[in-house]
């Protein structure tokens, strides 16, 4: 199923939390957190200012973001889980090493 978000909205696939800690500690299952990070699967057209303009959105499909612990709206498609969350809900992408590097 193909599902395209509306206005400024985004869909966000939650990566999973480290199964352990630095110190080699294995995490259970109940004892984990939500993961605040994820990645980008849709994007809307953006939204719109008070003279009707879209606004394109900063993200894009395959970027890693952070986002609030209760932001978004949990929704199930085809079996996996996804959120669906406003762009301001998101507070910033992450970048990796290796793309730095090579950038510099």
């Amino acid at each position: 199923m193909k599902f395209r978000p509306l206005h400024d909205r985004v869909v966000v696939k939650r990566i999973d939390a480290e199964e352990k800690t630095a110190g080699g500690i294995i995490i259970p299952d109940t004892a984990k957190e939500k993961p605040s990070q994820g990645e980008i699967v849709a994007v809307g057209p953006g939204g719109r200012d008070e003279a009707g303009k879209l606004i394109p959105i900063d993200v894009k499909v395959g970027d890693r973001v952070l986002f609030g612990k209760w932001s978004g709206t949990e929704v199930k498609l085809d079996g996996i889980e996804y959120l669906i969350m406003k762009e301001s809900d998101i507070m910033g992408v992450i970048v990796e090493e290796a793309a730095r590097k090579k950038a510099a």
